[in-house]
Order: structure tokens, then C-alpha cells, then sequence
């Protein structure tokens, strides 16, 4: 298997689909990575040799934030947002939805199950 950015890449499968496996590359940038490091894009991850492996690998390093680096600084925007108390920090610290989608019927995901009603009888 090969390791790029702390990720075991899986090995049958094509380059741009197995790149697609580390958090924060797609496939636009799975695709963009393959062109600068020119490595076709129908070889599989078994057929590269190392020397491609540390070029994607370095290629990375350089130029896309992933893994821990990109969540750490999502969270660190989340916590800002708070911290300012603006609606989206609001809307995050009350685990609301944050993009203007209803809760008056949906958003169960967000909200929880639903809680009964006290006091509420027939």
C-alpha cells in the first residue's frame, strides 16, 4: 500500500480514484495533481514506482492542505465564527442547521430524535 499524508491509499485501483481517499482532494484536485506530476491517469496505484509516489507525495506537501492541517483549521473557523457570535456561530453552537435550511418539519439529523412534549395528554 502506499502512504501519502498519513493515508493508506488502496492499491488496485486508478491513481486519481485512490488520491480521492485523502481528506481534502476531490476528484478536480485528484486530476489536477496527476497533470503536474505527469502520471497518466488510467495506471493504477500498484504500477507506480516509488520515485512517482514521493513526486505525488511532495506535490502535496507543497501545495494542498489535507488531513489533520485541513481539519484542524475548519474547526479553528468553526470556533471563530462562535467566538464572534455571529447567526452561523450561533446556529453552530445550538447544533442547528447552519445554511438556511427549515427546521420547522426536517433537520432530525441535526436536531436529534424528537423530544415528546410534557404534559400532554388525551
Amino acid at each position: 500500500m502506499a502512504r501519502i499524508a498519513g493515508v493508506n491509499i488502496p492499491t488496485a485501483k486508478r491513481v486519481p480514484i485512490a488520491l480521492t481517499y485523502i481528506h481534502g482532494i476531490g476528484p478536480h484536485i485528484a486530476h489536477q495533481i496527476c497533470e503536474a506530476v505527469k502520471i497518466d491517469e488510467s495506471r493504477r496505484v500498484n504500477d507506480l514506482t516509488d520515485a512517482e509516489v514521493l513526486a505525488i507525495r511532495e506535490y502535496i506537501d507543497a501545495n494542498v492542505t489535507v488531513e489533520g492541517d485541513l481539519r484542524r483549521e475548519v474547526t479553528m473557523n468553526i470556533k471563530r465564527l462562535m467566538d464572534l457570535g455571529c447567526y452561523r456561530g450561533l446556529r453552530h453552537r445550538r447544533n442547528l442547521p447552519v445554511r438556511g435550511q427549515r427546521t420547522h418539519t426536517n433537520a432530525r439529523t441535526r436536531k436529534g430524535p424528537a423530544k415528546a412534549i410534557a404534559g400532554k395528554k388525551k
